[in-house]
């Protein structure tokens, strides 16, 4: 597949000025063909594309850049059919981030269970973090942080009765 791509970005000095004037926040050259060119290929066609003519997507930079921005991260949970990807403020305590899930996770919340998703790439299994002692149990203060892997204990049998 052949793309036309206007790959050489130049910022002129002028646009980094003015950004720097309001607020100076980053900027992030990217080109729409290319994203959309390579969003339309299948993953292991984009990556060789990529790879072969020594580019790559500026979407994950862009999507990280602006959770950052408006103080967002993200934690996982998962189970034995799926993993699934939640998005919270930054400086959330666990039994809110529970209430990310479900209201009665927060109310129930006893702790979180959490192993951080690095570690877990490297290890390469759950208990293999466990077993280099990198699995925590953490209480209500514990401040969630970005990427964290997290099995919620909780108890729903008092919740909602007065």
């Amino acid at each position: 597949m052949a793309l036309k791509l206007g790959l050489r970005f130049s910022l002129s000095k002028e646009i980094i000025s003015r950004v720097q004037e309001h607020g100076g926040e980053p900027i992030i050259p990217f080109s729409c063909v290319l994203e959309k060119n390579l969003g339309d290929m299948p993953e292991d066609e984009a990556a060789k594309y990529c790879e072969e003519n020594k580019v790559q997507s500026a979407l994950p930079k862009i999507i990280k850049t602006g959770f950052s921005a408006i103080n967002l991260i993200y934690f996982f949970t998962a189970g034995p059919d799926e993993v699934k990807c939640w998005q919270i403020r930054q400086q959330t305590k666990a039994p809110q981030a529970a209430g990310a899930i479900h209201t009665d996770f927060e109310k129930g919340f006893i702790c979180a269970e959490v192993m951080k998703f690095n570690e877990l790439k490297e290890l390469g299994s759950e208990s293999a973090v466990k077993a280099a002692g990198k699995y925590k149990q953490e209480g209500k203060t514990y401040v969630v942080q970005d990427g964290d892997i997290i099995f919620f204990k909780f108890n729903v049998s008092g919740v909602g009765k007065k």
